[in-house]
């Protein structure tokens, strides 16, 4: 299994609501560069990884990625071919609930270019519209 919590206090979590936008982790606070949501969406624990590995080939070991957001949510999934009812089905995977203006990933220590591509090989991964941004455009 992918990104997910080490422990948690409830199993099953209801769904809530997905709009308003990001307050919290909505600034670049680690490195020059950052791709920025721009919806309000759930993005799962796959997603995370492939734009992860995505980023990382691109980099060729240079430079350092932060990623800002963890899948903390469990999305239960009853079996295929059940009847209705008999309470809710067991977690299938983890989702991280973005914000839009939440900041997904961040990098530095490479030239504005690279990190420019990197980040659009990324944004390939994710399911929901995203943003390049830098300090001097963020700030």
């Amino acid at each position: 299994m992918g990104l997910m919590p080490k422990r948690v206090k409830f199993r099953k979590m209801q769904r809530g609501k997905r709009r308003g936008s990001a307050f919290k982790g909505a600034t670049l606070s680690f490195g020059g560069y950052g791709l920025k949501a721009l919806e309000n969406a759930y993005f799962t624990d796959r997603q995370i990884e492939a734009a992860r590995v995505a980023v990382m080939r691109n980099l060729h070991g240079g430079g350092k990625v932060w990623i800002r957001i963890f899948p903390d949510k469990p999305i239960t999934k009853k079996p295929a071919e059940t009847r209705m009812g008999k309470g809710k089905g067991d977690p299938s995977h983890w989702v991280a609930v973005v914000k839009k203006g939440r900041i997904l990933m961040e990098m530095d220590g490479i030239p504005l270019e690279v990190a420019r591509e990197s980040l659009r090989v990324a944004a390939h991964k994710i399911p929901f519209q995203t943003k390049f941004v830098t300090r001097m455009t963020h700030a």
